[in-house]
């Protein structure tokens, strides 16, 4: 396992920006997993609140963000930068031009919500 990062180590290396950029800190990650913390759902600005409360399904963006950051992660090792990707879908997807993740959010040990999700490159023009 790589060691902890903040969010300055990592942003550049997804295109989530601003208050759309959920997650604050990698604390560790390897070739298969990553572990983040974050304190944006706390947050009154969140973009993904209604009626002051996020919602259930909002939890597959954090997950999917972490996939994003994870993805970057590995590409920026081996000498490269991630394709972008688009999230297509919440079940289980195996292409060669995808990724699929297995996502779980926690909360003070607290199990919110778990999932997979799979990302598709988008082909260049």
């Amino acid at each position: 396992m790589t060691g902890m990062l903040t969010k300055a180590q990592w942003q550049h290396l997804i295109p989530h920006r601003d208050a759309m950029s959920l997650l604050d800190t990698v604390i560790a990650w390897d070739d298969d997993s990553i572990e983040l913390t974050t304190q944006s759902h706390r947050s009154a600005e969140n973009p993904l609140r209604s009626d002051g409360l996020l919602r259930a399904v909002h939890l597959c963006e954090y997950g999917a963000q972490a996939m994003a950051v994870h993805g970057g992660l590995l590409a920026q090792r081996a000498g490269g930068i991630a394709a972008p990707g688009m999230l297509v879908s919440l079940r289980l997807l195996d292409s060669g031009t995808s990724w699929q993740y297995a996502f779980r959010v926690e909360h003070e040990r607290q199990l919110l919500a778990e999932g997979r999700a799979a990302v598709m490159a988008r082909q260049s023009a």
